[in-house]
């Protein structure tokens, strides 16, 4: 199996969020994509402060799929340079990270 991974994206928006969520489903690059309305970003950029009211996407995917859901996302993107990062899945149930595997195999 695959090593199952977390991705983590912001969005300007609920709408941006899940145009981006379903795009990502549909091309079985994510298993599941979690949208979170209400983040609050605090960042730097060009050399100033900004604060932001963005969406966060939680994507669920594997190592083997990362590469063609961050293509999915950059090319989608609003932003100039999204966030997108990934964490490594250190434990979790064995059902649903077999089912995440076979979902974007």
């Amino acid at each position: 199996m695959s090593e199952p991974l977390v991705v983590f994206c912001t969005c300007p928006s609920r709408e941006t969020a899940l145009e981006l969520a379903r795009a990502a489903v549909e091309a079985h690059a994510a298993a599941c994509v979690n949208v979170v309305p209400g983040l609050t970003s605090v960042y730097r950029w060009q050399e100033a402060i900004h604060e932001d009211t963005e969406v966060l996407l939680v994507a669920k995917t594997t190592r083997a799929r990362y590469a063609e859901l961050e293509a999915v996302l950059r090319a989608r993107h609003p932003y100039e340079l999204p966030e997108v990062i990934a964490v490594p899945v250190a434990m979790g149930s064995p059902a649903y990270l077999q089912w995440l595997a076979d979902v974007t195999a």
